[in-house]
């Protein structure tokens, strides 16, 4: 359950403000379709974290628990500081398409690629022997950051105090990593 909620925490934290938290929000203004746009984006996580869980997994194996530890560590330190530089998107980022789900499955699962959220998906598995925890985790956290988005749109966007939510996510990506470091003390 730990495995879990970290994972679930994490991800919906470091996604607000993210660049495919943007791409969300530019798929929704452009298609107008939101049920499509929200299947592509569980698809596209799902599919993103799950290669990225099973990498964590196979690298977690390889270090001895203390090791293990020190580097979940230090990477979600490391997560903290970069989640403090907000992200941007680029006005063409966007696959264009006929099909809403097709242009968002396409253009989120590259954007995700190299993405904080799939580092940190990568950290979790390594550090969290429950690959489907992880994984559920960081998809449910990505879903629970993008449907507000996907369904309400620039509305809701522009209210949100993003200054103050990228300190949060990187208090807790900070919390995080500390914990791990003094496990591995």
């Amino acid at each position: 359950m730990q495995a879990f909620l970290v994972s679930l925490s994490s991800v919906a934290m470091a996604e607000m403000g993210d660049r495919t938290q943007l791409l969300s929000l530019m798929l929704a203004a452009r298609f107008r379709q939101p049920w499509p746009i929200l299947g592509g984006v569980l698809a596209a996580t799902l599919a993103n974290h799950l290669a990225a869980g099973a990498v964590g997994t196979l690298f977690g194996r390889f270090l001895t628990p203390t090791v293990l530890d020190a580097v979940v560590g230090i990477s979600m330190i490391a997560m903290a500081v970069w989640t403090l530089k907000p992200d941007t998107l680029d006005k063409d980022a966007a696959i264009k398409g006929t099909s809403a789900f097709l242009a968002t499955l396409a253009a989120f699962f590259m954007a995700e690629i190299g993405d904080k959220t799939q580092i940190a998906t990568i950290a979790l598995a390594a550090a969290y022997s429950n690959l489907a925890a992880v994984v559920a985790g960081t998809t449910l956290g990505m879903m629970a950051a993008n449907v507000p988005v996907i369904f309400l749109g620039s509305a809701f966007a522009n209210r949100l105090p993003m200054k103050a939510i990228n300190y949060g996510a990187a208090a807790l990506f900070f919390v995080i990593g500390v914990f791990f470091l003094i496990r591995a003390l």
